[in-house]
């Protein structure tokens, strides 16, 4: 597995909060110890799992219907032909985002060649304030942290965040990509605020799912005020999710990751009792060439794809009910992901909670067989939520969250002790983030540099 250097690092000062009361204390810990005994449970389980769907091609008479991403990390390639595109971006879109800068690049030569003529003209020029287009490819950029070699840019150094947006793009390659690199809550404000942004991804956090403070304040707003979608990295070790201010708060979608490799099982070296696991391991674009692609493995790329899941099927149902915008602003959007109509002329509009629902039924656990040759653990019939949340989710997902949301198949609910298992998961996230405190800094030690992977956090 090709590994890369990726510097992790979250830094928020928020007001001190009454500690966790003793109930809800024991409640966690007691829930802690039942998901690492349940963890071990081993049963026979299955490999058979959905088909992938095929990507569809959307298109309009007028620009087409569109969604997009933002994945907030380390940096992004924008001279990789996996981010390249024929398309050229209407003025009002780029209005949209808020671009303030254009950058037109050199696309003959290495890597090494482009950036050294791009230089001058460009990326000795960028300030933490810009927002850049990059005509020719899907990425529109900004780094509002300021704080990095060569903003926007991947760095030699690091790498993550180009497999991350790389794994959006495997899921949907008509996403529109709005980068931002950096690892701070000001970061993650600088998508949230952006009104056409849809869903932000995040693939980093302290290591072990360390309860201290994160990107939470960020990620709330995103979610709670401006009604997009977040989701969020678990940690890549077993540790349970809900304290993760990844994964764990009650608004964001927690991922753990799944072992697709014929067994479809849980990942050993992935969080606990998320919201739902998807694929573990991808086939990604290198950040130091043009062409390049490494294998590697993570709940870092787990959740970027599943974020261009949800993309795709926002962006299909927009296509269906004549809806030409993005976001869910409050105000022109009246907070809804998809706001269109119907063949009659009749509304038509979904919200966060209404495709959240639909990623949660869509989920499924593997039937029985599983090689236990491969590495991975078995799901236990027994609570199989506290290892894989409502359960496996890929691009077999998308068809049937579509049919639901535009209610032409409607999916089953889930059996009954699913349910109150992920009832009592979000009420234990809810009380916990109302009443624990997070530190008001994450100390210094727990900023982290290393290889990608399962290895270390930054999933």
């Amino acid at each position: 597995m090709a590994e890369e250097t990726v510097l992790v690092a979250s830094e928020v000062s928020l007001e001190p909060q009454p500690l966790m009361e003793p109930k809800t204390l024991i409640a966690v810990s007691v829930l802690t110890f039942l998901l690492i005994f349940s963890f071990f449970a081993l049963a026979l389980t299955g490999d058979s799992s959905p088909s992938l769907a095929p990507q569809e091609t959307i298109e309009n008479d007028g620009w087409r219907a569109f969604s997009v991403v933002a994945p907030v990390d380390t940096g992004i390639n924008v001279y990789h032909d996996h981010f390249r595109t024929n398309e050229t971006y209407p003025s009002w879109l780029l209005d949209g985002l808020g671009v303030n800068k254009v950058c037109d690049l050199t696309f003959e030569g290495s890597w090494q060649e482009r950036y050294d003529a791009d230089r001058e003209s460009c990326w000795d020029t960028l300030v933490a304030s810009d927002i850049v287009s990059f005509p020719g490819t899907k990425i529109i950029g900004t780094s509002p942290d300021g704080d990095s070699e060569i903003l926007i840019l991947d760095d030699p150094s690091d790498g993550h965040g180009s497999a991350v947006t790389g794994s959006v793009l495997n899921a949907n390659p008509q996403a529109v990509i709005f980068f931002v690199e950096g690892f701070s809550t000001e970061a993650v404000l600088a998508a949230a605020n952006q009104p056409l942004v849809d869903v932000i991804s995040t693939s980093f956090g302290a290591p072990g799912s360390v309860p201290v403070s994160g990107i939470e304040r960020g990620t709330e707003v995103a979610v709670v005020e401006q009604g997009k979608m977040h989701t969020g990295a678990a940690d890549n070790s077993p540790s349970p999710a809900i304290q993760d201010s990844t994964a764990g708060p009650p608004w964001s979608i927690g991922i753990a990751g799944y072992a697709e490799e014929g067994d479809d099982q849980k990942e050993i070296m992935s969080g606990s009792y998320p919201d739902i696991s998807a694929d573990w391991t991808q086939n990604l674009p290198n950040h130091d060439d043009i062409d390049g692609y490494h294998e590697t493995s993570g709940t870092s790329f787990a959740t970027p794809r599943t974020a261009g899941i949800l993309s795709f099927v926002l962006e299909s149902l927009r296509f269906e009910f004549n809806d030409d915008g993005a976001g869910a602003s409050p105000e022109s959007r009246q907070g809804m992901l998809v706001d269109g109509t119907d063949a009659d002329g009749n509304p038509f509009i979904v919200s966060n909670a209404d495709v959240r629902e639909a990623l949660n039924r869509s989920a499924w656990y593997p039937d029985v067989g599983w090689d236990p040759t491969s590495g991975t653990m078995p799901i236990s019939p027994v609570a199989p939520c506290t290892q894989t949340g409502w359960g496996l989710v890929n691009l077999s997902n998308i068809e049937p969250m579509i049919a639901h949301l535009n209610q032409s198949a409607d999916l089953s609910e889930r059996p009954g002790d699913v349910v109150a298992c992920m009832n009592a998961n979000q009420d234990m996230r809810e009380a916990y983030w109302n009443a624990y405190p997070s530190a008001p800094v994450l100390p210094d030690e727990l900023f982290v540099t290393g290889s990608q992977g399962a290895e270390r956090r930054f999933a």
